[in-house]
């Protein structure tokens, strides 16, 4: 006898999407739930509209995010405590049925079908998006994986001839571990569950590559009864699968370390930079965490659309079906509004940023995610230096883009204490004519009077040695020589007014702070002066003294007393 099995599939559209603020607390209030949805599509409800479709108020907030979407300064906690809550909603099905969302990868055995273990959530976390190429996942150094893993038994059909039926019968199964690989290494394991959550904790690794492995068991029971002279026999025996799932994600162990640099302005301020090579947050100069500057990056939740769907599938059919647990992720981009200092009015001053340049990541961000995204390349910063009147060295918090994780603060090579001196600028005028004077400037060290040289050829980030700068007097830029001289010539005459500007104390120790120095020109100021304007009005006067002279003689021959001779 043949059996033939024949599945339908039932198909249907199912309008998946966030729930309504304030339906599902899940550890949030109204207006924490209603900033997570930045994949949703922001079709404004006006609140008289909201009012009568739902017969109650919505927050202010929930009003604003209902027609675009809220972005955050720092990694907000609310997308984990979301996901933590809303995966208790998280059911499996039954021996015959298997519930798989639809990017599952689904495995069939000899009795084990459309199994599965898919990674629901890592926290915490941070997809950075850092160029159109480029959007890693970025996870703590310690932290939890969620995962889901179901299946279905397939039981064979029973058959039966003349003198003998074959009965089968599922006698157990279940999910005999869960395991956490990191490379192939366990690092993490259970017992059996459809829904686990393995803590985790990786030490010195840049990436890793998570793999969540599930050992699924099952064990049929065979009976087999024979007729036989009258008699029936009967025949029992097991039959035993085991399957392993496994689902893995790429990620970034976000655990860095940061050089900072200090200074102190010969005014009582002070000088802070700090530089890491992976994308951070900010930092906080103060104790009570009121001063603080944060770089170019911001951040926004958004839930993972992967999970809006279910699809619960037995032997003849499966269905799709709205999902009851939506993972939430934290998102970093680069943002338009750039670096800030805060408080904006009397807060530190940005004295400068420096990273490399990248290309808008704008085509990572998906639809529906209405944010304020740098359109164009941008600059990552990986430095920044500002000026502040107070500074609490032992309460400096260096912050990075997953929430929790601080960075290590590093002594750096040669010291983090910048000397930042007080420079001396002269001017005199050494040469001069009626046309253009020689200016000679000189720059020097205001305490050693050592020479300072300066090369503004090149730029250096934090640990260069060149000495940069360069002096500025009538819209001209000079630069000193080993000496700490240079000659400028003026062609027009005036009071000017020379100008160092230093090198950052970033590239350079000690560093020095600028200053000013004013010359006057005037080409009376010498005795050549004096007699070139001598003869330039004289000759400039010599046509009116011919002139005078002309017209003189010219009255004397024709004047009356001649005229009078000539005619008696």
């Amino acid at each position: 006898m043949a059996a033939v099995l024949v599945t339908s599939v039932a198909s249907g559209i199912v309008a998946a999407g966030p729930p309504r603020p304030g339906t599902e607390g899940n550890g949030l209030t109204e207006n924490e739930s209603a900033s997570l949805w930045s994949h949703d599509a922001d079709n404004y409800v006006s609140q008289e509209e909201y009012r009568q479709r739902y017969g109650e108020n919505r927050s202010a907030v929930h009003q604003v995010a209902n027609g675009t979407d809220i972005t955050f300064k720092r990694p907000p906690e609310t997308a984990a405590t979301w996901t933590r809550n809303d995966f208790e909603d998280l059911d499996a099905g039954n021996a015959d049925t298997s519930v798989h969302p639809p990017h599952a990868d689904l495995e069939d055995g000899v009795f084990i079908d459309d199994a599965h273990a898919t990674i629901f959530a890592v926290h915490p976390s941070t997809r950075g998006h850092l160029e159109s190429s480029e959007a890693p996942l970025y996870i703590a150094p310690n932290g939890s994986i969620r995962g889901f893993i179901d299946y279905r038994v397939r039981v064979p059909n029973g058959n039966s001839s003349e003198n003998a039926t074959t009965e089968w019968a599922l006698a157990e199964h279940e999910i005999e571990e869960v395991r956490l690989k990191n490379d192939q290494e366990v690092i993490a394991a259970q017992d059996g569950s459809h829904t686990p959550t393995l803590n985790y904790q990786i030490e010195d690794a840049w990436s890793a590559n998570l793999t969540l492995e599930a050992e699924i068991d099952v064990r049929l029971k065979k009976t087999t009864q024979t007729g036989r002279n009258n008699q029936t026999d009967t025949t029992v025996s097991y039959r035993t699968e085991s399957h392993t799932v496994s689902d893995s994600i790429d990620v970034e162990i976000y655990d860095f370390s940061a050089s900072t640099y200090y200074a102190e302005y010969p005014n009582g301020d002070s000088g802070v930079a700090t530089f890491q090579s992976r994308p951070w947050q900010g930092y906080t100069l103060t104790e009570d965490g009121d001063t603080r500057v944060r770089g170019v990056w911001r951040f926004y939740t958004a839930r993972n659309t992967n999970w809006d769907t279910l699809i619960r599938s037995n032997r003849t059919d499966s269905t799709t079906v709205e999902s009851d647990a939506i993972p939430v992720y934290v998102h970093a981009y680069p943002s338009r509004i750039g670096p800030r200092a805060e408080p904006v009015r009397n807060g530190p001053e940005l004295i400068d940023t420096w990273g490399i340049d990248r290309p808008s990541p704008v085509d990572t961000i998906g639809e529906n995610i209405n944010i304020d995204i740098v359109n164009e390349s941008y600059t990552t910063t990986y430095g920044v230096a500002v000026r502040a009147e107070n500074v609490d060295r032992d309460a400096l918090q260096v912050a990075g883009i997953v929430r929790g994780v601080n960075a290590s603060i590093i002594e750096p090579e040669g010291g983090s204490q910048r000397q930042l001196r007080r420079s001396n600028l002269s001017v005199e005028v050494v040469e001069q004519n009626q046309s253009q004077a020689t200016v000679r400037l000189e720059l020097r060290d205001n305490e050693t009077s050592a020479p300072i040289e300066l090369d503004d050829s090149r730029q250096y980030p934090i640990g260069g040695t060149t000495r940069n700068g360069h002096i500025t007097i009538a819209d001209q830029s000079v630069e000193t020589n080993a000496s700490g001289v240079a000659i400028v010539t003026i062609d027009d005459p005036g009071i000017y007014t020379a100008r160092y500007h230093p090198g950052s104390w970033l590239s350079h120790n000690p560093a020095y702070v600028s200053d000013t120095a004013t010359a006057r020109w005037h080409p009376l100021g010498t005795i050549g002066g004096w007699f070139a304007l001598v003869f330039e009005v004289g000759w400039q006067l010599l046509p009116f003294f011919v002139m005078f002279y002309a017209g003189k003689r010219l009255l004397r021959m024709l004047g009356p007393e001649d005229i009078f001779q000539r005619n008696p």
